[in-house]
């Protein structure tokens, strides 16, 4: 059949009915089975990605807590180093 004797015989605002009822059930379809999964997809990747970050961000505290506890030990050796230097005498003038 041809569009303009559907509209002829049904008339044009039953037609355009027809056609944004097919139009809402093809974005209600669209969404249901190519946007619902992938969002659920992203959702899994968004709670990992969330989950490594979190490890990194203990693994940092870690490791400053490292560095914190090495630079510490580096100084008091360097104190220690420099109370054991023996003096070179008195101020010459």
């Amino acid at each position: 059949m041809d569009i303009a004797q559907i509209v002829s015989d049904f008339g044009f605002p039953v037609v355009m009915v027809v056609g944004l009822g097919y139009f809402v059930y093809f974005v209600w379809a669209t969404i249901t089975n190519t946007i619902d999964p992938a969002v659920q997809d992203m959702k899994a990747t968004i709670i990992r990605l969330t989950d490594q970050l979190r490890l990194l961000d203990q693994d940092m505290i870690r490791l400053q807590e490292k560095v914190n506890t090495v630079l510490e030990l580096r100084d008091q050796k360097t104190n220690e180093d420099e109370d054991k230097q023996p003096s070179l005498g008195g101020d010459k003038a």
